[in-house]
This record gives C-alpha cells, sequence and structure tokens, in this order.
C-alpha cells in the first residue's frame, strides 16, 4: 500500500511540474490523433452525407460493411499497414513505417468506420424530414449533402468525439506501426504499457492522468460548444 500512495504522489508531481519527457509524450500523442481525426472526418462525414441522400445498388452493403469495420481488430489494421509500408510492400518506398505518420494511417482506418456509421445514423434521420423540401427546390447532390451536414453539426460532433475517444486509447495498431521509438513514435498508450513493463508505475500512472485529461477535456468542449450553439439559436 505505501508503495501505491509513492507512486500515486510522484505521478502527480511529474504531472503538476510539467516533467518534460510526459510534457513530449503527451503533444505527440494529441498531434497524431488530432490529424488522424481530422482526415478522418474529412473521409468519413461526406461518405456519410452521401450515404443519407443517394441511392444506387451497393448502397446497403457498404453501410454493412461500415458497420461491421466498427469491430475492425486495431492489431489487424496495424499488422495490414505494417505489410503495405514495410520495404517489400507496395509502399516501402515511401519510408513511412515507424514514423508518426504510419501511425495517423492506422488511426484513420481504424476511426473512419466509426464516425461514418454514427453520422449516418444522423444524417439519415434529418434526410427523411429534409427530402421533400430539398427534392421540391431542386438542388444538387452535393447542396443536399452540404445542407445535411450544416445542420447536423453538433451530432457530427458527437461522431467526431467518439472517433477521438476510439484513437487516443488506441495502442495495439499503433505499437506495431510506430515501434514505440522515444522521441519519435512514443505516444501516451505505448508509453504507459512500456513503463509498465519496466515497473515505473510512477510516470505509468502520470501518462495515464495525462490520457485520462485529454479525453475529459474533449469531451467537456464538445459539451460546451454544443451548449453554445444550442443557446445562440434561442
Amino acid at each position: 500500500m505505501a508503495d501505491l500512495w509513492a507512486g500515486l504522489s510522484q505521478a502527480f508531481w511529474l504531472v503538476l511540474t510539467f516533467d518534460a519527457e510526459l510534457m513530449e509524450i503527451s503533444a505527440r500523442s494529441l498531434q497524431v490523433t488530432l490529424g488522424a481525426l481530422i482526415i478522418a472526418c474529412m473521409i468519413a462525414m461526406p461518405l456519410a452525407a452521401l450515404l443519407a441522400v443517394r441511392r444506387f445498388r451497393l448502397r446497403r452493403a457498404v453501410i454493412a460493411v461500415l458497420n461491421a469495420l466498427m469491430g475492425l481488430p486495431p492489431v489487424v489494421v496495424g499488422l495490414i499497414v505494417y505489410v503495405m509500408l514495410s520495404r517489400s510492400g507496395p509502399f516501402g518506398v515511401l519510408g513511412l513505417l515507424f514514423t508518426p505518420t504510419a501511425m495517423v494511417i492506422a488511426q484513420v482506418i481504424i476511426i473512419v468506420p466509426l464516425i461514418a456509421s454514427i453520422a449516418h445514423q444522423s444524417l439519415r434521420d434529418l434526410w427523411q424530414e429534409y427530402h421533400d423540401l430539398l427534392i421540391s427546390m431542386n438542388v444538387t447532390q452535393w447542396q443536399k449533402m452540404r445542407t445535411l451536414l450544416w445542420d447536423a453539426r453538433r451530432a457530427l460532433l458527437t461522431a467526431a468525439l467518439a472517433g477521438f475517444g476510439r484513437a487516443i486509447g488506441e495502442v495495439g495498431a499503433i505499437m506495431i506501426v510506430g515501434g514505440n521509438i522515444d522521441q519519435a513514435t512514443r505516444v501516451l498508450t505505448t508509453a504507459i504499457a512500456l513503463e509498465t513493463g519496466r515497473g515505473d508505475f510512477a510516470l505509468a500512472l502520470a501518462l495515464g492522468f495525462v490520457l485520462i485529461g485529454l479525453a475529459v477535456t474533449v469531451n467537456l468542449a464538445m459539451h460546451w460548444l454544443s451548449r453554445t450553439e444550442r443557446e445562440g439559436r434561442w
């Protein structure tokens, strides 16, 4: 019990004093996750809007695949990206393996189906309300999608938040493609796994506190944005 309290107190001290190693790992983790989130949203949200407004032969199959990919094991994604980016793979010449870029690619693949599926559910319900109006106005397909994306922006924030939560807590895929290299690809989750294995529970706990803090901060920010928008409408 004494060791536990000693570890907790040391962890709090590392956080309060803005330990250099802790801040470096936290900044890299946030950079990688936000980069992946922005790219994933740029792919997933237009795709969700397209699936909501357009009817085509394979539409139901695409939706089913997206829903199925939500449960795709991250380590499998990491393995696939590793093979594609390795020297013997088709993109090995780019030299992206064991770089933050490879980690971003893996996270994008993991969270695109999640964001697209959640966004599609919201946009589909909104499309049922807007369908007759937008059809009568004879607007283009892109204008329909843009209208849905704008009016459903609060719901899309929730989808983005879900993607952020999935990405920031990911460890398996980014461990494989990033290699957990010190001062290069080490992020919060991989560092926690490493320091726990080493027995440095103080640093592992400090990293865990930062990880929880980031998740809570993003949740509060999303809640504040949603409330601000709602009050602005009133």
